[in-house]
């Protein structure tokens, strides 16, 4: 449960932002900001480093693109040795121009990718590690690739400079014995790198995957407050700091923003556990058909649903 080299990411914002576009408004941020900055989490990921030409700004909000100057904004005036960490999806972004680490608040860049796309994560990887970043792969929906494929993938990263590969379970569809499996396989192909772990939880088994990352040597772990996410959301962040038994974490602060603001958001957005989430989770398929679903006046027609996705797989 407690093991020095182990580093923890809150994805609250990034990744919660798939629900609303981004829209977090300023004092939101700001407030999980200062409770992480108490809490003792390693990083906090603020968003994506997206290009405006390919999602134009009158439809994302602000943490589309996490511009130096708005987190500056956003953090100023609080004390703290909280890390910033944003994503990139390298296969769908025009060139970014980053400054040096030294000049910016970011602290990490994460480069989201699948194995077809490896190229490109790992060109971003190599700049942002020669400005002095920290850097991370995360290579997404590893449920559905050849293992053939995602070795030459693991193999390629081994050669680049890039810090922590992750092993993502994008559609919640892994059970302990894959994540056992695919972490080993990770640390046997990235000699001298790092593994993370970063799990959905269609299937309820996000903080179970997490922790079996943790038993086979993953030491950088993802969660977001109140599991937040886009679907069914992701590990929970609570939960992981009271399994983790680190005298450093002060859970006060993470449970006092989710109580101020994330109990009221629920009202608005929907994530967590919810039977058509659960249906893409063991069929091995992306949430966003259960996402549409959702959307429609059939909703909890459960059985209807996995009929339909069944009829799709066959």
């Amino acid at each position: 449960m407690f093991r020095e080299q182990i580093k923890v990411l809150d994805c609250t914002i990034r990744d919660g932002g798939l629900i609303n576009n981004h829209y977090f408004t300023d004092e939101f941020v700001r407030a999980v900001y200062k409770a992480l900055s108490k809490s003792g989490i390693d990083y906090m990921e603020f968003g994506y480093r997206s290009s405006r030409e390919l999602f134009p700004p009158e439809e994302f909000g602000a943490w589309k693109y996490c511009d130096d100057e708005k987190i500056n904004q956003v953090i100023d005036g609080i004390e703290s040795n909280l890390k910033i960490s944003v994503m990139v999806d390298s296969y769908r972004v025009k060139e970014q121009i980053f400054v040096s680490a030294d000049e910016s608040p970011i602290d990490m860049i994460r480069a989201a990718t699948y194995v077809k796309y490896m190229d490109s994560a790992i060109e971003l990887i190599k700049k942002c590690h020669d400005l002095g970043y920290e850097t991370t792969c995360n290579i997404m929906a590893v449920s559905r690739e050849m293992e053939p494929d995602l070795v030459e993938g693991l193999d390629q990263l081994a050669k680049s400079p890039v810090d922590v590969v992750y092993v993502v379970d994008s559609f919640g569809a892994m059970y302990c014995e894959q994540v056992e499996y695919l972490v080993k396989l990770y640390g046997e192909h990235l000699p001298g790198k790092e593994i993370g772990i970063h799990c959905h939880n269609q299937q309820q088994l996000a903080f179970a995957n997490t922790i079996e990352g943790i038993i086979h040597n993953a030491n950088y772990l993802d969660g977001s407050l109140h599991g937040i996410g886009r679907g069914p959301g992701n590990c929970c962040l609570e939960l992981l700091m009271g399994f983790l038994k680190n005298p450093k974490f002060n859970l006060t602060s993470v449970l006092k923003v989710i109580q101020d603001y994330m109990i009221p958001m629920r009202k608005e957005f929907e994530w967590g556990y919810i039977i058509p989430y659960m249906i893409t989770g063991i069929l091995n398929e992306h949430p966003r058909t259960a996402i549409a679903y959702r959307q429609t006046d059939d909703k909890d027609k459960y059985a209807e649903f996995y009929e339909k996705m069944r009829e799709t797989q066959e």
